[in-house]
């Protein structure tokens, strides 16, 4: 009773280094789970300490993996969900371009949605990891940069309809070969090349750019340095068998997972969900699983065409968003992989929202497009109430060139993403005031806020009696006010603004979000209300605040369903009434065969 005792089968095994590679060990599987994750938690810790920017070295927004020699991730921190989920695009699309051009020494660059980006701020940095001459793994690390030019600072206009207007852009691009970093590219893509737009300036600051493109290539040499290790320690064979085994294990994970799905769904599949977009625009899913084979089909007919706004979320993104809710619906504990997606197979038709040309704008792809998709699976699924549905972002900045004199003044951008309530599930309350589901950033300290950037935080708090009611209640948003000391562009991107995240099963939907500029004119303060996506001039003494959305409840409000109707319902053959309290019951209709039981007194039954 006080131990565990596995027994394997003996036979004959082939070793490598004193370690069995003929079946999978349990005990060393975790092992390499461990190490392989842990590997990228140092890349992690790297990546922020070498950095100066505030959106990575304090938001912490960027990501870091390991990636197999064919591209597909292995394992990673817990970073943001959004950029893990689809940089395996990215490595294969640099390792089908570069071929066998790619040497020791060389780190590849990319942001492009073309190549497996998600919108253009989002930079990955790809190293390959060279055992024996030959590449068996990828370390790379995807941050986002404030600043790296286009039509406003930021580099993520609320106003854009087109890729170019989003800064600089590259699909394959060797930022460091035989060890030398190439400061003419960094100058050619950075610089010259969006400023070649009308209405678009380069990087408003290239100093931030080198620093934080170095520190992501020190923290992928870190993991490569600790993989190397690894394969010292164990041999070569053991690290690539557990390496796969760890996909191999992700993938049945899954499967078991939509067999297990279909038994409990029966008679309601195929699985569907709609959501719409506070500009109109539709996500639509229908999910047919196979209960046999654990295979799933997840067809996105009936989404909207491409939009006329940066709402366009590259390929990439889907997966992204299926990869991480699935994980959320597993019983186990594994690492987030490539094994997740191996049981589903998908159809997106093209030049629409989520398959969007290589032109479209995609700057709010990341913040607020893959939020609202990810909610629509989890309705499909049924597992939780919506949660405020963006990453609530405001930025701002200045310099760049003048579009009227074509003078180039230096200048900065920064990118603040807001959380909100978070939905409510089957036994949970959601949580009030986190960044949740697709984003995993913090927000900035308010000291290092108002030290680094010309702004006063006047209020940071909870926004009260913002979730959605029910059995379980979803969270509360955030109220977010900054007063602007000096002239600056302000961009905001947000969602739930014109329609409230739902709840599920009888819970009420949460408060919408509310976005407002303020103007002290006559002594006296006046709010205006902002949309959703909103790209506009602040003036020193002006105020921004954000109100964001709460989470939806889950399951009926208990005060509900003690005073609702006396309600007949039949279940597995059997007929049953809820809140038989109601004097208003007049009569029913009894089904043939169908018995009835009146219960009084107690207990006391007559049938």
């Amino acid at each position: 009773p006080n131990h565990i005792v596995i027994d394997i089968e003996s036979g004959k095994k082939i070793k490598d280094d004193g370690y069995q590679v003929e079946f999978v060990d349990p005990i060393l599987l975790a092992v390499f789970q461990n190490r392989f994750m842990a590997i990228a938690e140092d890349m992690g810790t790297t990546l922020q300490k070498i950095s100066v920017s505030a959106n990575i070295k304090e938001r912490m927004d960027f990501s870091c993996a390991l990636f197999d020699e064919d591209g597909n991730l292995t394992a990673n921190a817990p970073h943001v969900p959004v950029h893990l989920g689809s940089m395996s695009h990215c490595i294969r699309y640099a390792k089908h371009y570069w071929g066998d051009n790619i040497k020791p020494g060389d780190v590849l660059a990319s942001n492009h949605p073309k190549a497996g980006g998600t919108h253009l701020p989002d930079i990955t940095l790809i190293s390959p990891v060279f055992i024996g001459g030959i590449i068996r793994f990828f370390t790379a690390s995807r941050a986002h940069h404030a600043e790296i030019g286009g039509s406003a600072p930021g580099s993520c206009a609320a106003d854009a309809t087109e890729l170019y207007q989003e800064g600089a852009q590259f699909l394959h691009w060797k930022i460091v070969e035989d060890s030398n970093f190439d400061y003419d590219g960094v100058q050619k893509y950075f610089v010259e090349e969006p400023a070649r737009y009308l209405g678009c300036s380069g990087s408003r600051n290239l100093n931030d750019n080198l620093s934080d493109l170095k520190a992501q290539i020190a923290a992928n040499l870190r993991g490569v340095h600790l993989l190397e290790e690894l394969f010292e320690e164990y041999g070569t064979k053991t690290v690539l068998f557990y390496m796969t085994n760890v996909r191999t294990t992700a993938a049945l994970a899954v499967r078991n997972f939509f067999k297990k799905t279909a038994k409990l769904k029966k008679g309601q599949l195929p699985l569907k969900a709609t959501e719409v977009l506070d500009d109109g625009s539709i996500i639509n899913v229908s999910i047919s699983i196979d209960e046999e084979t654990g295979d799933a089909f997840y067809d996105f007919t009936g989404t909207s065409e491409e939009a006329f706004n940066p709402c366009n979320a590259p390929l990439a993104i889907t997966d992204a968003c299926i990869i991480y809710s699935l994980r959320l619906m597993l019983e186990q504990e594994i690492p987030l992989n490539e094994g997740c997606l191996e049981p589903v197979t998908k159809y997106i038709p093209s030049g629409t929202l989520l398959n969007p040309s290589e032109y479209a704008a995609v700057a709010a792809a990341n913040s607020t497009t893959s939020q609202r998709l990810n909610d629509t699976l989890l309705k499909a699924f049924g597992l939780c109430a919506a949660s405020n549905g963006s990453n609530n972002t405001i930025g701002f900045g200045k310099g760049g060139k003048d579009p009227l004199t074509g003078e180039v003044k230096p200048g900065f951008a920064m990118v603040e993403t807001i959380g909100g309530g978070s939905g409510a599930c089957k036994g949970y309350n959601g949580w009030s005031g986190v960044h949740c589901h697709m984003t995993n950033t913090k927000i900035t300290d308010p000291e290092v806020f108002e030290k680094r950037y010309p702004v006063i935080l006047h209020e940071f708090s909870i926004r009260h009696n913002s979730a959605g009611k029910g059995r379980w209640n979803g969270g509360d948003g955030l109220i977010r006010t900054i007063e602007f000391t000096t002239d600056l562009s302000c961009t905001l991107r947000t969602q739930r603004r014109n329609n409230a995240p739902y709840g599920l099963y009888g819970g009420k939907p949460a408060a919408m979000g509310l976005n407002k500029l303020g103007r002290l004119q006559d002594g006296n303060m006046r709010w205006i209300k902002l949309p959703s996506f909103a790209q506009f001039q602040v003036h020193a003494g002006e105020f921004v605040s954000i109100h964001t959305p709460g989470g939806g409840g889950y399951g009926k409000p208990d005060d509900e369903k003690e005073n609702e109707s006396c309600k007949l319902y039949a279940e597995n053959g059997f007929f049953s009434t809820m809140g038989a309290t109601d004097p208003s019951l007049k009569s029913f209709q009894p089904i043939a065969g169908g018995t009835l039981a009146i219960i009084t007194d107690l207990g006391n039954t007559s049938q």
